[in-house]
């Protein structure tokens, strides 16, 4: 299994735009993106983000939060664990919370989740976007499917 992992922000004049902005910024503005639960194959490959036809249907773990609140600090976070025999990503994102604080709670989640599993974690990665709203704003943060 290959997988990619993106994060993005932008402001809009909408939540709905600054949504699709932030989706852009990430990358993955362009496809149709279809929400899985965190389950990844065994000795999964973490790639750079592919060009990905527009329109296609892209399976991912999205974390994303948007708001129109001048001045909050926003923050989605996605981490993923790969073991031998599988691997597994969570998501969580805040309003005025540290990123630091996400990013450990995302790290302790996804290392429950393999520990639950009994499986050794190889590799562990952890990314967030964080912004400070000026108007209208978005995070998100994914784990992207790949095709093989």
């Amino acid at each position: 299994m290959k997988i990619a992992i993106v994060s993005g922000k932008d402001e809009g004049p909408t939540k709905l735009n600054a949504f699709d902005n932030a989706l852009s910024d990430a990358g993955i503005g362009d496809v149709n993106l279809i929400r899985v639960s965190s389950m990844l194959g065994p000795n999964t490959e973490i790639h750079e983000l592919p060009c990905l036809k527009p329109g296609s249907m892209v399976n991912c773990v999205l974390s994303d939060i948007t708001s129109d609140n001048p001045g909050d600090e926003i923050t989605a976070t996605v981490a993923v664990a790969i073991g031998e025999e599988l691997g597994c990503a969570v998501e969580t994102q805040g309003i005025n919370r540290p990123p630091e604080e996400l990013r450990e709670e995302a790290e302790f989640m996804v290392k429950y989740m393999m520990e639950k599993r009994e499986v050794k974690i190889k590799e562990l990665i952890v990314k967030e976007a964080t912004t400070t709203v000026n108007d209208i704003a978005s995070v998100v943060a994914s784990v992207v499917y790949l095709e093989e």
